[in-house]
């Protein structure tokens, strides 16, 4: 791991130089790629010299116990050297986790599908309340929430909303929220007080560059529309709604979100092209499936991953076994608790891989 460590350093040192050579600022694209380099390197770096330093601190408080002979000296070196010695492993577990492979989609901005499924009208309720929650939780996190498109349910909500989150990391915070959300609760048409239970699915695709998944234009056909809101507010006098069907997969996109025709088609466009990616790389996992099981799941969206208990007040997500009965707050955006435990999980789920090889 040192080995690496001061390769790692001797990069990071070389790239330094070449991000304040005039030449290389010159060539825009070429700076900006080293730029995001040096930046991805520079948490270990520093992690790697706090280790060292907590080495010296441990190395001197070794040589203040041989060589002093004052008892009070000799007890504060002990504690020092304590304090070191705890800080040291902790810093070690830090390292391996900055060196574990990074997922290329973490920095990328998300499109995410939201969908009612079974339950009706209460899993379209449900539906609305989780764009909420995810709506609230960007804003906390200072990104920006743009809708593409939407089919509202005449109680509320909806049977299914399309946004996308720009922001960084928001992929690397997002990406655990894919499968299947359950809810349970008692709805407002429900005289008799039972409990019902309903489901929502929640998919979050990566924007993904243009070179990164190519579309044959002949596979793909455009029809426009009107759009149209709720009550029928919002129509617009000319056709501007865009839907897109992509022949080979039968997959199929609308934007009614802008006014402008083509500006729509350039959102489906884009919506597309993440669906298309997220397809392959779901081929890709399932055949990996067998040797790369997680804590976290393995994305199947089909597993049921949270339970939002009203009645209890509380939210249960299955695969890392998480209860925190605080419903409301959670719902409101403030998930922060349990997207933090999700990535921790799956760290410590991959340390386990790289010790076991």
């Amino acid at each position: 791991m040192f080995g690496k460590l001061d390769g790692i350093v001797s990069k990071f040192e070389e790239i330094s130089e070449m991000i304040n050579d005039p030449e290389i600022i010159s060539q825009q694209d070429k700076w900006r790629k080293l730029m995001k380099e040096h930046s991805d390197l520079m948490p270990i770096v520093e992690k790697y010299k706090e280790y060292k330093n907590t080495k010296i601190n441990i190395d001197d408080s070794l040589a203040i116990l041989e060589e002093e002979e004052d008892p009070e000296m000799k007890e504060m070196a002990k504690e020092e050297l304590n304090e070191s010695k705890e800080r040291l492993t902790e810093i070690e577990e830090e390292i391996k986790i900055l060196l574990l492979p990074k997922d290329p989609n973490d920095d990328k901005n998300v499109f995410v599908e939201i969908r009612g499924g079974a339950g009706g009208d209460e899993a379209a309720l449900f539906a609305g309340s989780l764009f909420r929650m995810y709506s609230r939780y960007a804003e906390r996190s200072r990104w920006k929430v743009e809708l593409i498109s939407f089919n509202e349910c005449g109680v509320g909500g909806f049977k299914e909303v399309v946004f996308m989150i720009t922001g960084k990391g928001a992929y690397s915070k997002l990406k655990y929220e894919s499968g299947v959300h359950r809810v349970q609760r008692v709805p407002v048409t429900e005289s008799g007080g039972r409990i019902h239970t309903s489901t929502v699915t929640v998919a979050v695709l990566p924007e993904v560059e243009d070179v990164a998944v190519e579309i044959n234009m002949n596979d793909v056909r455009v029809d426009v529309f009107r759009a149209s809101g709720n009550g029928g507010q919002c129509v617009n006098t000319t056709d501007s709604a865009v839907r897109i069907t992509h022949l080979p997969t039968g997959l199929v996109v609308s934007c009614q979100d802008e006014k402008s025709q083509l500006k729509n088609k350039d959102k489906a466009m884009k919506v597309l092209r993440s669906r298309l990616f997220d397809m392959e790389q779901a081929k890709q996992q399932k055949e990996l499936a067998e040797n790369r099981k997680s804590q976290v799941g393995t994305g199947d969206r089909s597993e049921k991953i949270r339970t939002y208990n009203f009645p209890q007040g509380r939210v249960t997500d299955h695969r890392i076994k998480l209860t925190l009965h605080r419903l409301d707050s959670i719902l409101d955006g403030d998930i922060e608790e349990i997207v933090d435990s999700l990535i921790t999980a799956d760290q410590t789920q991959k340390l386990k891989n790289i010790a076991n090889v």
